[in-house]
């Protein structure tokens, strides 16, 4: 059981985690635009073994888009994608199924986002925004499947995390406490 302290504490690590590694990410040219491999979006798998961490993504992610070349566009609609995928993940109930709502989300609404400030709703914009989705789905699946499953088998196995993960959380069998 964790107290309101430690879920607090939990999230402001995690918000600055999420900070820092879209900073190196972006360093490297891959945390915004159509083609991105954001290491941070790992992170949204945590609402699965955490429930209630949704808002140090969240915050994490804001903080992030604040450096954004997409502007206020993006710390509004980048950031929107984020918390529902962590809403969304939180509300999972199998391991391999918490990469899969940042996946999506992100698909739709940063290849919609990426797609508008492009060409506006013009007649380019269906197939720009198909064309950007694919994109960033593709960067999005390799980081949540790749690097989030990683996390989601690791943080069980170390001991002073595993007593913040429920039960039915810590392994990859399906659960029905969702």
């Amino acid at each position: 059981m964790r107290s309101k302290t430690q879920l607090l504490a939990l999230n402001g690590v995690i918000a600055g985690a999420y900070a820092a590694l879209t900073l190196v990410a972006s360093a490297m040219n891959l945390a915004y635009g159509p083609i991105q491999f954001r290491f941070s979006e790992a992170l949204t798998v945590l609402p699965f073994l955490f429930p209630g961490t949704w808002p140090g993504i969240f915050v994490g992610c804001l903080v992030a888009n604040l450096l954004s070349p997409y502007g206020l566009l993006d710390v509004v609609i980048g950031s929107l994608a984020t918390l529902l995928a962590a809403l969304m993940t939180q509300k999972t109930n199998h391991a391999l199924l918490a990469p899969l709502p940042p996946v999506v989300c992100n698909m739709v609404l940063i290849g919609g986002m990426l797609a508008w400030y492009e060409v506006g709703f013009s007649a380019q914009f269906p197939a720009l925004f198909v064309a950007n989705a694919l994109w960033v789905g593709i960067g999005e699946a390799v980081v949540c499947y790749v690097l989030g499953l990683l996390l989601l088998r690791a943080v069980p196995q170390v001991s002073y995390l595993r007593q913040y993960v429920p039960e039915a959380r810590r392994s990859f069998r399906p659960s029905h406490s969702g």
